[in-house]
């Protein structure tokens, strides 16, 4: 399997994993990593709760779309999304035709565990945040998998063995040297 320009991108709702095993699979491949949430939060020197609660979801969802357009551009990049980027057409149409998307999988029972005790998710500042998992699964699932060359189950085995098979093609393109995935995960 290839990699699209090189580029890996991972779509999912939050707390997925795509930060975290993002970060991972970058190693693991040799590439850059970029967070496209730690990015705007570091350009506009604020958090992504803060902007929601200032600016409102839309202001959010443009500065997102901009920032999705210009780092789709990049080649040989893993990019990990926000969970709600796949809303927007345009930003759905930049990950397909830019890279190689994977959409990270995760049941909502799985999420609500994962995030339950989080402050820091503005989707969730509802008064049923489990409730709100489940709607956003019903609304997203389908779009991230409209766009989604590859579904990953989130658990970590899962998204390093996936990652295993890039290697050989990413040593193909000579993006890594041979012999980067060998030995222990």
């Amino acid at each position: 399997m290839s990699l699209h320009r090189g580029n890996l991108f991972l779509i999912g709702l939050m707390g997925a994993g795509k930060s975290t095993l993002g970060r991972q699979i970058a190693r693991r491949l040799g590439l850059a990593f970029v967070d496209a949430d730690i990015e705007l939060e570091r350009r506009l020197g604020v958090s992504i709760p803060t902007i929601f609660e200032i600016e409102g979801e839309k202001a959010f969802r443009d500065r997102e779309e901009a920032l999705i357009a210009e780092l789709t551009e990049r080649d040989h990049v893993v990019l990990a999304t926000g969970g709600g980027a796949v809303g927007r057409e345009a930003n759905r149409g930049h990950l397909r035709e830019r890279g190689t998307v994977v959409y990270l999988h995760a049941t909502p029972a799985m999420l609500w565990e994962r995030l339950k005790h989080s402050r820091n998710r503005p989707m969730l500042k509802v008064a049923d945040p489990r409730g709100r998992l489940d709607t956003l699964y019903a609304e997203r699932d389908p779009l991230y998998r409209s766009i989604a060359d590859h579904v990953v189950e989130s658990e970590r085995d899962n998204v390093m063995r996936f990652a295993r098979t890039l290697a050989p093609s990413a040593e193909r393109a000579a993006m890594l040297p041979p012999g980067v995935f060998e030995g222990p995960e």
